[in-house]
């Protein structure tokens, strides 16, 4: 039987004067046993940090080409603005990774930070912000209930 590891939760951790950031201990395990780094850059829609093993980055890139035109403007774009603003983090001995200033500035994280588990990726917020998106995101599933159909149903 396969081993199903998610990002899950959300866990507010401190942000100390040099970027560093402890990552969740769950977010730690999932990492230890399937890789030995994260990958993180800045999210396309939203003001926050993207995270994700490096695999998940490798599935969007096959996803990318596929759904893309090689030459694309598309793809130039959707992989200058991942791919170009990727970067691999390892944990300390303590667990903390240390949070650029591109990445702190885009997600106007200061002395705390919100991780949100997102399934395959986490995303990390600044508090505030996250409360609101969090209403935001409620009050527009509450409107408009979602249902799932299974892919091979259609």
């Amino acid at each position: 039987m396969r081993k199903v590891f998610l990002f899950m939760d959300t866990i507010i951790n401190k942000v100390d004067a040099k970027g560093r950031v402890s990552l969740p201990s769950d977010y730690r395990a999932i990492v230890k046993e399937l890789s030995s780094e994260i990958v993180c850059y800045r999210s396309l829609s939203a003001p926050c940090i993207e995270g994700c093993l490096e695999d998940t980055l490798d599935k969007l890139a096959t996803e990318i080409e596929n759904a893309t035109d090689f030459f694309s403007e598309t793809q130039d774009n959707l992989t200058n603005l991942v791919f170009g603003d990727a970067k691999r983090f390892t944990f300390d001995s303590t667990g903390r990774i240390m949070l650029t200033e591109k990445l702190l500035a885009h997600a106007q994280i200061t002395d705390t930070a919100v991780f949100v588990g997102k399934g395959r990726k986490f995303q990390i917020w600044n508090p505030q912000n996250w409360e609101k998106e969090e209403q935001k995101i409620r009050a527009e599933i509450m409107k408009n209930r979602p249902t799932l159909k299974p892919k091979d149903s259609q």
